[in-house]
């Protein structure tokens, strides 16, 4: 049974033990497993961008905690009749102070990744 590859040529490239550890050094930082990939981007590219999200993901846990305290505040208003407007000042302060930089790393993020 024939299977038709979407790269059906074979490329061969011989590498010194001290190349092949350079190459495995550069795969781990920028997190990538696949030495084809990884050769393949560097050949047609001429580089790989590496992008740390762990900022993002901070963000964005924490931009999904104040979400659900809202959500709790207006089960709470809707349930038992009221909050006090303190509560939704404050919980509209946070909010906003988290949305604030959330957004602003996501521009920077955009303008990296359009290089």
């Amino acid at each position: 049974m024939s299977r038709k590859r979407r790269r059906p040529i074979h490329l061969h490239v011989m590498v010194s033990e001290e190349e092949l550890a350079q190459l495995q050094e550069r795969m781990a930082e920028a997190g990538v497993r696949n030495m084809g990939a990884f050769v393949r981007k560097m050949a047609l590219n001429g580089y790989v961008l590496h992008v740390d999200l762990g900022p993002v993901r901070e963000l964005v846990s924490l931009q999904r905690r104040c979400s659900n305290n809202l959500n709790q505040v207006a089960i709470q208003a809707n349930t038992y009749g009221g909050i006090y407007p303190q509560d939704i000042a404050l919980l509209q302060k946070d909010y906003a102070d988290l949305w604030g930089p959330l957004s602003e790393l996501l521009k920077k993020l955009t303008q990296v990744v359009e290089m």
